[in-house]
């Protein structure tokens, strides 16, 4: 069998294709029925050879035709996302061109390998899903991909599900698509909004490789096609219940006995507070969820081969208890509130001309409730303290697709869509509202503290250092239009993509709504030292990004297809008075594909990929770089602390006021906070690998993958290399003191601008004065001091067995070995949660990244996967999922050098002192105990086991439309931590002149979650 001519496309793809063979004789038509009204006729090829493109996913009937006579037909044809489905009819033949009333559907208990396929994805259809214990998020399915791995939950998206990687790429590096819409979260793109569960089709999870229609990634894409109304009516139900009765109890967290490594140059560490040493961290047996969901959809035909609807809402309401740690004291009663609604029109204008109508909304309620005191020594719930803050995130979109197919060879398709944002923060009013938040009160001076106050010292109910606005907002609209032309041998595909997002009133602002006096919050540092912290930076923003492609899939011979395309992508990121930071032209992204059907069956692939893949900077990118923003802190010496509130008192200022990274709430000049040569991000990514039929009932294969991360953007805080490179080419930067020519330039507004880190980047300063002219400086890696540049790369094979479902059972089993290595996650920190995309500490200095060299925290050396169900009886089915993975890689993070004890590590001053290397702080080096540690070379999280069992019973007396289901998640009850905490060192003791060792080091920061079950009753007719 011939490959057939495909016309198929990636990542926002909603439609795919139908191919295969047919004898050749005069007249022939293959004739495609879709239950959406859908109806193509193609003629057949002097070679024997059809394609039908362009299809909406869904299930087809195909037929062979002559004269109006059915020669063969099939039916429950499956269309998937940017796929071909094979349907041959018989190998093409003069001898079956002579004998047409012959012919035969060439059937198979395997279905044949997509052999038009060059890119790496895993579609679950909703069969699947009906059939798997998955957690109900678009996440959570996309984990059963090879090359995936859970995110940090540091880092969350739209309904507070938990993120992930693809690749070993940081969780923001993805794109999300509903029915080819963008609906990535618009400001920082932390995860994506998504369909309601019982409305998905089809989900694509896509790995790499795909073509150079689509971008603005270099993680992965999950685009899901949502159901839609065909000619029969049908309507169904749904409801799931996690009761709190069948959840285990969480483990709880206990501080440990954190050691000096053996290495160490330091003698006589301690652990900064000996008492808590044993005691416990955080009761966790309490804290558990419970969780219900109600979900209905119908869908039908409004005229019939015409006009369709489908309709589907889902609400989900969660309630949990959460004790916090030990040095909070309280215990919160949450209850979440998520609804979603999706909305389908089917227009089939004419039998060429298609309009689809979506509507998908999402409102999110998160945090209600209410805060008690929480008594560490009786382990109960006390008085109450206040109302919960409650985080808003409602979203809508609304999408028209319009597809023509204008004749057999042209199709042209216009996609518009737009997405209304609120992401509000709505704050309880209590008797602490107008107090300041108190951060470590672990290190309040015991001396100062009443008789019987415990280790954790006074606190007060005040749960908020800074404070988001109650008007945040976000918009975007987007426009795509692609003409596809077939021609010969080729399928030419030509478009723009473009995408424009707003954002107001976003990030977190330093004035406590209830007390426009405070600013601030306290800090305690170990001694009598405490620091005063002004931080916020609440701004407006937008972006745009522009694209066109040119794209050509060539059947090179009748089993060769080759796939050549070029991209070019736009990036403009605008301040909050509209002038452009950041403008990046003409990237240029080939991608080569080529897929060899060795056999001509379908029955053995051998694939390869090549491809450059760019990604923009998200709207966040404005926050901090490119607008006003206050970072300000001030140490100071107490006398005494408040009994009540924790607050300290009888303060003496031990120094100026200093801002990290000189943020001192002033406008900065765009020119100055980018280089003038900023390159955007990207990767260059090779695949390899083979599909092949072991037998008629299993599929085996193979695929090697290497990513290659090439520039990055980051900022860098250190103006003073700036300085120096001035002055070694002869110009002073201060002109003796400071105010003068360059001076304000360089320490003013802010000390980070973004940069391509490794990179020869040309940075603009500008005069202070009209007597000296602005200045453009070259600044190489060595000027910087960086050791190296950008490094992320990683390599990952993957080897796979398959036995599709058979109307008995399906099981897949993947195991995928992968190695990273490099300097930099990405656009984000997991290791302690730092979300300021493209903004991280890295690069800031290159002390901070001497060490950085080492493993990357989302990368698994071994993950081995299995999903499967088996129809015991046509009324019971029995699922599973296993995910074995390796654990994440551990660090010890401190203070800057090798040193001795008690004295500067490095530099002038002590630790800590902004005059010296170490003004970052005690837990943000790759050293730790005077030695050097770059990632895993401490160790590694333990291994994890997560293995979740289905069992499903729809009896014959309803016809098999009533379903009573039973998923059980973590079957093991497995509770390991998945991330520790990666801080070695207390912050520097002014009293003691001494350096301790974090107490809570090691400590599991998240674990695995306890044993749950759900339970559920479906109904669809």
């Amino acid at each position: 069998m011939g490959l057939g001519f495909t016309g198929f496309a990636y990542g926002q793809a909603t439609t795919g294709n139908i191919f295969g063979t047919a004898p050749a004789g005069a007249g022939e038509t293959v004739v495609v029925k879709g239950a959406n009204g859908t109806a193509r006729e193609v003629t057949v090829g002097a070679d024997g050879r059809y394609s039908v493109s362009g299809l909406p996913v869904g299930r087809y009937s195909v037929s062979l035709q002559k004269g109006g006579q059915v020669l063969a037909s099939q039916d429950n044809v499956t269309v998937t996302p940017g796929g071909g489905t094979s349907v041959p009819f018989a190998a093409a033949s003069a001898t079956n061109a002579q004998n047409l009333g012959a012919v035969q559907v060439v059937a198979s208990a395997l279905p044949a390998i997509d052999v038009t396929s060059v890119n790496s994805s895993t579609i679950i259809t909703a069969a699947d899903l009906a059939k798997l214990p998955v957690q109900r998020s678009a996440e959570s399915i996309a984990l059963l991909a090879p090359g995936t791995a859970s995110g940090s939950n540091y880092f969350t998206g739209p309904g507070n599900h938990s993120l992930v990687s693809f690749g070993g790429s940081s969780v923001t590096e993805n794109a999300y698509y509903v029915n080819g819409y963008n609906t990535g979260e618009p400001y920082k793109n932390l995860g994506g909004f998504q369909l309601p569960y019982g409305a998905i089709d089809q989900q694509e999870t896509l790995t790499g490789g795909y073509n150079a229609k689509y971008g603005r990634s270099d993680g992965g894409v999950i685009n899901q096609i949502g159901k839609r109304g065909t000619n029969e009516w049908h309507f169904g139900a749904q409801v799931a219940w996690e009761p709190r009765f069948l959840e285990w109890n969480p483990v709880n967290n206990y501080y440990g006995h954190p050691a000096v490594p053996a290495s160490t140059s330091q003698v006589n560490y301690a652990l900064e507070n000996p008492a808590l040493a044993g005691t416990l961290h955080q009761y966790r047996n309490d804290n558990k969820k419970w969780e219900t969901i109600y979900s209905a959809y119908v869908g039908g035909p409004l005229i019939k081969d015409k006009l369709f609807m489908f309709l589907a809402a889902e609400t989900t309401k969660t309630q949990s208890n959460n004790v916090e740690l030990a040095s909070a004291a309280k215990v919160q009663y949450n209850t979440d509130k998520d609804t979603k609604f999706y909305g389908k029109l089917d227009w089939n204008i004419t039998e060429n001309n298609v309009l689809e109508l979506t509507a998908l909304k999402n409102r999110s309620s998160l945090g209600a409730g209410s805060t008690y005191n929480f008594d560490y020594s009786t382990l109960k719930s006390g008085a109450f303290s206040t109302n919960n803050d409650v985080t808003k995130d409602n979203a809508q979109f609304y999408v028209g697709h319009f597809t023509s197919y204008i004749t057999d060879a042209a199709t042209l398709s216009i996609l518009y869509g737009k997405g209304k944002f609120q992401d509000p923060t709505v704050y309880a009013r209590s008797a602490d509202s107008a107090l300041p938040f108190i951060s470590r009160p672990y290190n309040e001076d015991p001396t100062l503290l009443p008789p019987g106050t415990g280790p954790n010292g006074i606190n007060n109910g005040q749960p908020n250092t800074s404070w988001l606005s109650s008007s945040a907002s976000n918009g975007t609209h987007g426009l795509r239009v692609d003409f596809d032309y077939k021609l010969g041998d080729h399928d030419l595909a030509v478009g723009i993509d473009n995408m424009s997002y707003k954002a107001r009133n976003q990030g977190p602002n330093q004035q406590n709504p209830f007390n426009p006096a405070l600013n601030y919050y306290w800090r305690y540092l170990p001694g009598t030292v405490v620091e005063k912290r002004e931080i916020g930076w609440q701004t407006s923003m937008t972006m745009n990004q522009k694209a066109y492609y040119l794209q050509d899939t060539w059947q090179v011979t009748s089993n060769v297809l080759l796939e050549v395309g070029v991209r070019n992508d736009h990036f403009t990121n605008y301040n909050d008075v509209g002038q452009a930071f950041v403008d990046e032209k003409n990237q240029w992204e080939p991608r080569i594909g080529a897929s060899w059907d060795v056999n001509g069956d379908s029955s053995f692939k051998v694939y390869g990929n090549v491809g450059r893949y760019y990604l923009a900077l998200p709207d966040n990118a404005a926050e901090r770089a490119a607008n006003i923003s206050t970072y300000l802190t001030t140490d100071y010496s107490y006398t005494g602390i408040d009994p009540a509130t924790g607050v300290p008192t009888g303060l003496t200022a031990l120094g100026p006021t200093t801002s990290p990274d000189g943020e001192k709430g002033v406008p900065k000049d765009p020119k100055e906070v980018t280089a003038r040569n900023l390159k955007p991000e990207y990767l260059d990514e090779f695949i390899a690998g083979f599909d092949k039929k072991l037998n008629d009932n299993w599929n085996y294969g193979a695929k090697a993958m290497w990513r290659d991360l090439k520039t990055a953007i980051d900022d860098e805080c250190s103006p003073g290399h700036i300085a120096t490179k001035m002055a070694a080419q002869g110009v002073d930067p201060a002109t003796t003191s400071p105010g003068g020519a360059y001076y304000d330039s360089l320490y003013g507004a802010s000390y980070c601008r973004l940069i391509n880190p490794g990179q020869t980047n040309t940075m603009f300063v500008k005069s202070a004065d009209t007597t000296h002219p602005d200045l453009l400086v070259s600044m190489t890696q060595q000027d910087w001091g960086y050791q190296q540049g950008v490094k992320r790369k990683i390599g990952s094979l993957d080897l796979y067995l398959e036995h599709p479902f058979d109307g008995k059972w399906q099981g897949r089993v993947d195991y995928t070995y992968t190695r990273g290595f490099g300097n930099t996650e990405g656009q984000v920190r997991s290791d302690f949660g730092q979300a300021d995309v493209s903004k991280t500490e890295d690069w800031d200095s290159w002390q901070l990244m001497d060490g950085a060299n080492g493993e990357l925290a989302n990368v698994r050396k071994h993950q081995l996967r299995f999903r499967g169900a088996y129809q015991i009886t046509p009324e019971w089915l029995v699922s599973g999922t296993l995910l074995v993975q390796s654990g994440y890689p551990q660090e010890c993070l401190g203070y800057y050098g090798p040193g001795g004890s008690g004295k500067a590590y490095y530099g002038p001053g002590k630790p800590g002192d902004p005059s010296g290397y170490n003004n970052y702080g005690s837990g943000n080096y790759h050293w730790c105990h005077g030695v050097r540690m770059p990632a895993g070379t401490v160790g590694h999280t333990p291994w994890t086991k997560l293995l979740n069992l289905g069992v499903h019973y729809s009896p014959a007396f309803a016809e098999h439309k009533l379903g009573f289901n039973l998923d059980v998640f973590n079957v093991l009850n497995e509770q390991k931590a998945v991330q520790t905490d990666p801080t070695g060192e207390s912050a520097y003791n002014r009293t003691t002149n001494t350096i301790g060792i974090n107490n809570s080091y090691g400590d599991g920061i998240f674990f695995e979650p306890p044993r749950a079950v759900r339970l559920s009753v479906t109904y669809d007719y």
